[in-house]
């Protein structure tokens, strides 16, 4: 039996998808398909996969189906990158046996989920 490798690619609705691409672009250092540098290169390491509870308020909105996490080396120096460009960022951060977990919302209004994993 042969299973999947791993998750190529996210794919999402969006009010204004170039607007928000260039927001992640930006703040996050994720070009959009076909951008001139070439497709976006992940870091090798973990990536969960965890069906929630339809009632769920983890991921913000009630309306929100999904949420991405996104693995990142450092995460308060990016916290702290993204308050200074105006983005909502939630307070504190949380420690947890299995990192650090920061969050933001983006301009349309997902919330976004950042991981500094434990060394």
């Amino acid at each position: 039996m042969t299973h999947v490798t791993g998750i190529g690619g996210l794919f999402f609705r969006a009010k204004d998808p170039e607007a928000l691409a260039a927001w992640y672009h930006q703040h996050l250092g994720i070009p959009p398909v076909g951008a001139p540098s070439g497709p976006w290169h992940t870091g090798a390491g973990v990536t969960a996969f965890a069906p929630f509870p339809a009632d769920t308020d983890y991921f913000g909105r009630p309306d929100q189906s999904f949420m991405l996490n996104l693995r990142v080396r450092d995460l308060d120096t990016l916290l702290g990158s993204l308050r200074e460009a105006g983005a909502q960022v939630e307070e504190p951060a949380v420690d947890t046996p299995y990192g650090r977990f920061g969050y933001v919302t983006d301009p349309e209004g997902n919330r976004v989920e950042l991981w500094e994993p434990s060394a």
